[in-house]
């Protein structure tokens, strides 16, 4: 399965944590399908549409030591959007919304990670989408750490957001319950 680079999200989101050399780095299991970027977003006030991103990639360093050096690293394929619905989604790659043909890939990087409690903190970054980059802002909560069946160590973190549509240059208009999007990541990350 081809690979590509987004954040989102996205990520979206995707995403966990870097930092000095005695952080653990670990990359992100997409492979065995252990990470999500979804969302969620009102059709026009009456309903929900829900979605996901099916090609991404990334990886994070965290320090338990030392947590608010994390860092993290995301890419995305906005073409693998998925709503279930193959004429939405075809309409969603067009240049009403992610346009792919002319921006084929969405990243997140992030700049800081600030801790609030015992395994939750904001982690802040820079999303890249449809060419346009915006700092953004996703509540953290590690959901757990250790080692896997297969002789492997793994940390998990979940996260959500919010994005407003126009900021990231997306030109169409669903009315007042439309114009942001919730993004829910859940990523495992094998350590390396």
């Amino acid at each position: 399965m081809k690979k590509y680079l987004l954040a989102s999200l996205l990520t979206v989101a995707g995403f966990a944590l870097s930092g000095p050399v005695s952080a653990e780095h670990y990359v992100i299991d997409t492979q065995k399908a252990h990470a999500f970027i979804q969302f969620k977003i009102s059709h026009l006030g009456y309903s929900w549409v829900l979605g996901r991103f099916n090609e991404f990639e990334g990886s994070f360093d965290y320090d338990e030591k030392n947590p608010s050096a994390a860092t993290v690293s995301v890419t995305v394929n906005p073409a693998s959007v998925d709503s279930n619905f193959a004429e939405r989604d075809k309409h969603l790659r067009g240049p009403d919304f992610l346009n792919v043909d002319e921006f084929a890939t969405a990243t997140f990087k992030s700049t800081s990670y600030e801790v609030t409690g015992d395994n939750t903190g904001l982690l802040k970054g820079d999303l890249t989408l449809r060419g346009v980059t915006r700092p953004i802002t996703i509540d953290v909560t590690q959901i757990g750490a250790g080692k896997d069946p297969w002789g492997g160590y793994r940390r998990g973190f979940e996260g959500t957001t919010r994005l407003t549509l126009a900021d990231f240059g997306i030109p169409t208009n669903l009315g007042p319950a439309s114009q942001e999007v919730e993004l829910f990541l859940s990523v495992e990350g094998i350590r390396q």
